[in-house]
């Protein structure tokens, strides 16, 4: 069990799932998982991870000190919510194939009120949980 699983309630692999030249089957990953919250690292891309994420509930707020974060919505829909200094609160709404990047450095929180199944594009040095 890492540390991340050990203090937040999500299932997270940061291993690679599938090896370059092999067919990603998203459908397969989404239909046989049974978590809450899943956060799975499908391939690598150059210096950056390609993630899928099925997820229904709330993550923590967190931050990445020098990363950006892509997420694009397959399915369902996804919130996003943003604390930036000396702009107020603000959620930015997700539907299926929409995405947001969130800049290195701002506050996020995401979360889905039904499942919603995601990708996540970031550096291959990200921690999910934040810095």
């Amino acid at each position: 069990m890492t540390d991340s699983q050990a203090t937040y309630p999500y299932v997270t692999h940061l291993d690679l799932y599938y090896d370059p030249l092999e067919k990603v089957d998203v459908p397969a990953l989404v239909a046989a998982c049974t978590d809450r919250w899943y956060n799975q690292t499908l391939c690598r891309v150059n210096d950056s991870v390609v993630r899928l994420g099925v997820v229904q509930g709330e993550y923590h707020w967190h931050k990445h000190d020098d990363e950006d974060e892509f997420f694009y919505v397959i399915d369902g829909r996804f919130y996003i919510d943003l604390r930036e200094s000396g702009v107020p609160e603000r959620t930015v709404e997700l539907l299926p194939k929409q995405g947001l990047v969130v800049p290195k450095g701002i506050i996020h929180r995401t979360r889905a009120p039904q499942r919603a199944v995601i990708l996540m594009v970031e550096g291959t040095g990200i921690i999910p949980t934040g810095d």
